[in-house]
């Protein structure tokens, strides 16, 4: 069998593709990491809990020794990265962390599989790097979009720490010739997202009569994905995606905040003045949407689920599941 090695596995989009993965994939393990910080749940891999094709490890990938050890005593033929801190307001707070996990923790993530992958001449490896269209920055206009070629003008710490270890991904292919592949995903939304996340925390406030807070003028525009969409990209990038490429992944679906709060609410049967404007965070970007041409032409990937129908699914997991997200 194959083994790939999935890092952050137990956060919201990792434990997603590792639970669909496994079931599409019958000839392969997963050794999944995940250092089962805040945002990180044991409890979204129940289901797989007792797999013996899913093999689970606490751990941190900034530790060079433990990251070491795993990989020469697994030798996964392939690996994905979604460890990450991933919170712009957290990164605010917290721009050391950030730096230390998506930064150095990448770096080391790379160095122990070119330590070992090179013995070989990467044959047969890929690792790949999820990143986020935030690195891009801000649109100014209602018209543009952001190409892979797209200059890289990351506004906050969260995206600059993810557009400095895109940059090292880079960096390794062109000097050794290290098997990377970087994605960039828009927005993703689905069942057991983190409530601190834009979609889950209108949906929890609304379902208890909370205030959604909403920054500046609520306008700022996002493109949304269903998390089992981005699942799906991700292995046609896997298997088929080329090294030293980089793949945008959008669905076109453009909405602000306020529109998308105010669908979330319609949903719910709510009222509108639940909204609340407060004062908005810096480096906050206005808008972002990109051009996905390449991996739907070349890699034969489509999103599938629309946002009106990926919602009504989100509410009713939410509503559905009280008990985890009161947690």
């Amino acid at each position: 069998m194959k083994v790939l090695l999935v890092t952050g596995g137990a956060g919201f989009i990792g434990s997603n593709f590792v639970r669909y993965f496994l079931k599409r994939n019958k000839n392969f393990i997963i050794v999944n990491i995940d250092k089962l910080t805040y945002s990180g749940n044991i409890n979204n891999l129940k289901e797989i809990e007792n797999s013996p094709r899913h093999h689970f490890i606490k751990g941190d990938i900034c530790n060079y020794e433990f990251m070491s050890y795993v990989l020469r005593k697994y030798k996964p033929d392939y690996i994905i990265n979604f460890a990450a801190e991933s919170h712009v307001d957290r990164s605010i707070k917290q721009p050391l962390l950030f730096a230390q996990t998506n930064i150095m923790g990448t770096l080391t993530l790379m160095e122990c599989a070119r330590s070992i992958w090179s013995r070989n001449n990467y044959s047969g490896n890929r690792f790949i790097q999820v990143s986020t269209d935030e690195v891009y920055g801000n649109i100014e206009n209602n018209s543009d979009y952001f190409f892979e070629e797209s200059g890289l003008l990351p506004n906050n710490p969260y995206s600059a720490s993810k557009a400095s270890a895109d940059l090292l991904m880079r960096s390794y292919a062109k000097t050794f010739g290290f098997p990377a592949i970087i994605t960039r995903c828009c927005n993703n939304y689905g069942p057991s997202q983190y409530p601190e996340k834009f979609i889950p925390g209108c949906i929890t406030r609304a379902l208890t009569d909370q205030p959604i807070p909403l920054y500046g003028d609520g306008k700022n525009k996002r493109e949304w994905i269903h998390v089992q969409d981005h699942c799906i990209a991700l292995i046609r990038v896997l298997f088929y995606g080329r090294p030293g490429e980089t793949y945008n992944i959008g669905t076109g679906e453009e909405i602000s905040n306020i529109d998308l709060a105010r669908k979330i609410l319609a949903l719910l049967g709510k009222p509108e003045d639940a909204i609340k404007f407060v004062a908005d965070r810096p480096g906050h970007d206005k808008r972002y949407l990109m051009n996905s041409y390449k991996i739907r032409n070349h890699l034969n990937w489509v999103s599938k689920t629309k946002l009106e129908e990926g919602l009504k699914e989100t509410l009713e997991w939410y509503k559905n599941n009280v008990e985890w997200w009161k947690k």
